[in-house]
């Protein structure tokens, strides 16, 4: 019978002519947006300025800052000059530093801050520091970071108290006399554990300090596939024993690295002293403290963390520009299968879509985990939104379009071209041209990204 012939049941030689001409102009035309538009290179949104001119290995005198050629020094301190002025190295010239000369870092911003700065300069060279913890912050936070170090004795309570040993240590408040207490409100941890309860208006990480409380439970098991993630859920994405060595970023009071630490791994954490010692109640949990805040480059090296955690910091009151460098910073210093794990992410109504969403997914992760829910704490009029995502840094650069549809069957078309059992419009059209142009939608063509917070 006709319908027995095989010879009938092959599309035109033509039509695999015409489908195999559309396969390569869609492919040639998707490289070549790629290389344009590729959503791994994002167009910045300003245009970056000229460097020095000035070359590095040009010996200068203790007086000269890097910037001394362009500008008036002398309403800066002397001892700030003192430390951040380039200093000619004992021996000459040094190959690591391609220069006889060593310039010690400091914040671009200190010295928009002349007045400040001078007050934090300020003090007897060999003797005691002032007690200026609230100043020293509010130089930071005004972009003056590094700060520049001093020549002089931090203030510390006289009748210092050691802290808890471990594991003890982990779920222990410590002692009152092991902070000073000059820059806070509350003057003992007594009064930063019953804070919620007696103090009105807003506080940073209200409730952290009470480890009985919310910080007993956080993290210790997920909650039925909610936005709470839990720390044994998470590490169950990777090889027992593979997540080692991480970071969290803005972590209250380290109860993230505490909980990982009982799982022998080791988080450092990264907090401000906003209204409470933050910093210092870390340490006696027995963890690692970073004082750095979100606007610094990361110390460390590239492809070399495990994981890097984050809960509410990274989210919409950072400057989207400034959040797009920050979530690039952390891909840099996570290893090749390293997890990232964004916790808690709020932002506005349309804003997820529009513009964070597009914003986490041009950076290359894979997503293992992406939950949305409304975030209600502060009332429903407001419209916010939470986002927990558990993302994987590749272990190979996924902005190629190979990666892409390799990760999409790529043998499917593969079939479709080497079969003629198999290559028809709908083969085509379904395992090939369909995920070119989604690949396009989704990388290619998401444009420079806007500042749309409210």
């Amino acid at each position: 019978m006709a319908s027995d012939s095989p010879l009938k049941s092959k599309p035109p030689y033509s039509s695999n002519i015409l489908f195999l001409f559309l396969v390569l102009s869609t492919n040639l035309i998707t490289l070549f947006l790629s290389s344009s538009f590729s959503s791994c290179a994002l167009k910045p949104s300003t245009t970056t300025t000229a460097a020095a001119t000035a070359d590095p290995a040009t010996p200068t005198t203790g007086s000269n800052l890097p910037y001394a050629s362009t500008e008036d020094t002398s309403n800066l301190p002397a001892e700030f000059l003192a430390f951040a002025s380039g200093q000619l190295l004992p021996f000459g010239y040094n190959a690591n530093f391609d220069s006889n000369t060593i310039y010690p870092p400091v914040g671009q911003a200190c010295t928009l801050f002349p007045d400040l700065l001078r007050r934090f300069m300020s003090y007897k060279v060999n003797g005691s520091c002032p007690d200026d913890e609230f100043l020293a912050q509010r130089l930071l936070l005004k972009g003056c970071e590094p700060l520049p170090r001093r020549r002089c004795r931090p203030a510390s309570n006289p009748n210092y108290v050691e802290p808890y040993p471990l594991p003890k240590s982990y779920w222990s408040t410590p002692s009152d006399n092991s902070v000073v207490w000059t820059a806070y409100k509350c003057k003992n941890y007594d009064c930063l554990i019953n804070r919620k309860k007696n103090h009105k208006g807003f506080d940073d990480c209200i409730d952290c300090f009470d480890l009985q409380g919310n910080e007993k439970n956080r993290w210790a098991k997920g909650k039925g596939g909610g936005l709470d993630f839990g720390v044994d859920e998470v590490l169950g994405f990777k090889k027992p024993g593979t997540i080692r060595i991480g970071l969290d970023i803005g972590g209250g009071v380290a109860t993230f690295a505490v909980r990982m630490k009982e799982r022998n791994i080791t988080i450092l954490t990264t907090s401000m002293n906003l209204n409470g010692p933050f910093n210092s109640f870390i340490a006696s949990r027995g963890v690692v403290p970073l004082y750095l805040s979100i606007s610094q480059r990361l110390p460390f090296f590239d492809n070399t963390l495990d994981i890097v955690h984050s809960m509410h910091v990274l989210s919409n009151w950072i400057p989207t520009t400034l959040l797009h460098f920050a979530m690039f910073d952390i891909y840099r210093v996570l290893r090749p299968g390293g997890l990232f794990w964004l916790d808690h992410f709020f932002c506005v109504g349309e804003q997820l879509e529009e513009v964070y969403g597009p914003l986490i997914e041009s950076i290359g992760y894979k997503k293992l985990k992406w939950v949305v829910g409304k975030k209600l704490d502060r009332g429903p009029e407001r419209r916010e939104m939470y986002l927990s995502a558990l993302l994987e840094k590749p272990l190979k650069n996924s902005c190629y379009i190979e990666e892409y549809l390799k990760e999409k069957e790529i043998w499917k078309w593969a079939a479709c071209m080497l079969s003629p059992k198999y290559m028809s419009p709908s083969c085509l059209l379904v395992n090939f041209v369909t995920p070119i142009l989604k690949f396009n939608r989704e990388s290619i063509l998401l444009g420079p990204l806007k500042d749309n917070r409210n």
